[in-house]
């Protein structure tokens, strides 16, 4: 291995990192963001973060169960289900674009999503 050899490889070490870096920063960033609430693969809910709803508690009633969502200061979490195990009580807030909360015996799925420009969801969707 030459010294342009190692020259070559510490900088295709540096372009990635520095690639992956934008790449996190850029795709993940949204100015906007919003819950979606997906029962048995289906979205119920999808509701939007404002100063307005938070602190509100929104009941999840499906044939499956029951699961009660808290909306937090941008950051959402399940306070109460009747699920044996209670890892979604228990896993608390999610707060960043691609966080999931899913609970396998209720077939619910909570999930932060970026609103692009386009604006087609409602603050509170029932």
């Amino acid at each position: 291995m030459t010294k342009g050899d190692k020259y070559l490889i510490i900088f295709i070490v540096i372009i990635s990192l520095i690639s992956l870096f934008y790449v996190k920063n850029s795709v993940f960033n949204y100015k906007e963001k919003y819950v979606s609430i997906q029962v048995d693969g289906r979205e119920t809910k999808k509701i939007i973060f404002d100063k307005n709803i938070i602190g509100k508690t929104i009941p999840i009633e499906t044939e499956y169960g029951y699961n009660l969502i808290e909306i937090g200061d941008e950051k959402v979490r399940v306070i109460e289900a009747d699920c044996p195990d209670k890892l979604d009580v228990k896993q608390g807030y999610i707060s960043k674009t691609g966080e999931v909360i899913v609970c396998l015996p209720n077939r619910l799925v909570i999930e932060i999503k970026g609103i692009d420009d386009e604006r087609d969801v409602d603050y509170i969707s029932h």
